[in-house]
């Protein structure tokens, strides 16, 4: 093959095509020099492979580490609602559970404004509990449609006036529709908090929607809904 006036792409081709030659000619791939990666001078081609690795070393321990705090963080919500079933199978009544819940949402998950509304249920002391007030029939048909917990910076219709005082100060919300397997939806837990990246669209809801699961499970039991 002739070298005179090589292209840069005939040189790749060879070099491709020959990989014993730096095997021949080990001192040719020792003394190249090629532009450090972050500017400044000129490196050889086995310390700019070095710097390679090492750059991709740090950036696959950073997301180990990333991965590592997911993964804790996970671990501890996961121990927190273990703990909140326990809580809410030990109640006894309805009212105990929903009390169970409003305390632990705020002691152990740090949400600071919980409300929960059940209706479609006959009970006779319903229309003293603040859980069975109203519902707007949009709402209920829109809860109805939810297949998962929502979750963003905008309150669905006028629920954040549920939170009285606080509702012009709330930046972000969660509400989780109340059913079990098979059957209608009866109510929801809605959760709200000042902190915008509280509750965030895209965020995982696997959470939020096993706290409603254990939740409506807890109370139906106690309504005789099954």
């Amino acid at each position: 093959m002739a070298t005179d006036n090589l292209t840069i792409e005939e040189v790749a081709t060879f070099l491709r095509s020959c990989p014993e030659f730096f095997e021949a000619h080990p001192e040719v791939l020792l003394n190249i020099e090629v532009p450090h990666p972050h500017g400044g001078r000129t490196v050889s081609i086995p310390e700019r492979q070095l710097i390679a690795t090492r750059e991709k070393v740090r950036l696959l321990e950073s997301k180990l580490a990333e991965l590592i705090s997911f993964g804790q963080e996970n671990d501890a919500l996961s121990d927190k609602v273990h703990a909140l079933a326990l809580k809410l199978g030990k109640a006894t009544s309805r009212n105990q559970a929903i009390d169970a819940l409003y305390l632990d949402l705020l002691d152990s998950f740090q949400v600071p404004h919980v409300v929960v509304r059940l209706w479609s249920i006959d009970q006779p002391d319903v229309s003293v509990a603040p859980e069975f007030n109203p519902v707007a029939t949009e709402l209920r048909q829109f809860c109805d449609a939810m297949t998962s917990p929502y979750v963003g910076a905008h309150p669905v219709y006028e629920t954040n006036l549920w939170f009285g005082e606080h509702a012009p100060h709330l930046k972000s919300y969660a509400m989780v529709p109340l059913k079990i397997h098979g059957e209608p939806v009866f109510g929801i837990l809605l959760m709200a908090s000042e902190n915008a990246e509280r509750f965030y669209s895209g965020m995982g809801t696997v959470f939020l929607s096993r706290i409603g699961d254990i939740f409506a499970t807890n109370v139906a039991r106690d309504l005789n809904i099954s």
